[in-house]
């Protein structure tokens, strides 16, 4: 039993309650650091580290932080463990560190890793806390390379900087689309992304809401 709660625990950030694509969290670096995938990467992991590591804090402690001053502990919590990567990144991928800019600081107040200190781990034992953790920072992440990837692909003709499509300039057939490199292009592939999901899982819910009628109504 104990097992399966943490599978479900872990597995509904990958999917069911994604924070990007069905939560709608953490949109600020989501649009701004997506136009390559190497960099969507980069902002995932760093999130997902912070998650990961304030979320076992905040768990061990729940029962120690004072009801009125539990947000800014928790803020605190978090900002130490963002100053280690800020720092990490600096020391050791100072291109990374500097085309993400502020936006690796401003995870102290990325409302997905707020809102799951709030709602899970500051409420649940350790070991659910990693594991709520784990899926959605693994959810977070893989949103932010899907994104970059596609960003990536139509504005460069790469993705994590491998060549696949030829560039029309060097003889091949394919334009780069500019405005993919640009805001914009994040705002339209991630409302394009967003609406294919809900139309599948939308489709989805029919045939499961048509199977269900058809077993009750033969019953």
């Amino acid at each position: 039993m104990r097992q399966y709660v943490l599978i479900k625990d872990t597995l509904k950030g990958l999917w069911k309650e994604n924070p990007v694509f069905r939560q709608l969290l953490g949109m600020c670096p989501t649009l701004a650091v997506t136009n390559a995938a190497v960099y969507g990467l980069s902002m995932g992991l760093a999130t997902a580290f912070v998650l990961l590591c304030s979320s076992i804090i905040i768990s061990v402690f729940r029962k120690v932080f004072p009801y009125e001053v539990r947000t800014a502990s928790f803020v605190v919590i978090i900002a130490t463990f963002v100053t280690i990567v800020d720092l990490f990144l600096k020391g050791n991928f100072p291109s990374i560190s500097k085309a993400l800019g502020p936006y690796i600081p401003l995870i102290v107040v990325n409302c997905l890793i707020l809102a799951r200190q709030e709602a899970f781990a500051s409420k649940k034992p350790v070991h659910r806390a990693i594991a709520d953790a784990l899926g959605m920072g693994i959810g977070f992440t893989a949103a932010l390379i899907a994104l970059g990837s596609i960003r990536e692909l139509l504005g460069s003709g790469t993705i994590f900087g491998w060549r696949i499509l030829d560039l029309l300039e060097t003889g091949g057939w394919f334009r780069p689309w500019a405005i993919m490199l640009l805001p914009a292009g994040a705002f339209l592939t991630l409302g394009t992304m967003i609406g294919v999901i809900n139309m599948f899982t939308h489709k989805k819910n029919k045939k499961q809401a048509y199977r269900l009628q058809k077993g009750i109504g033969y019953e």
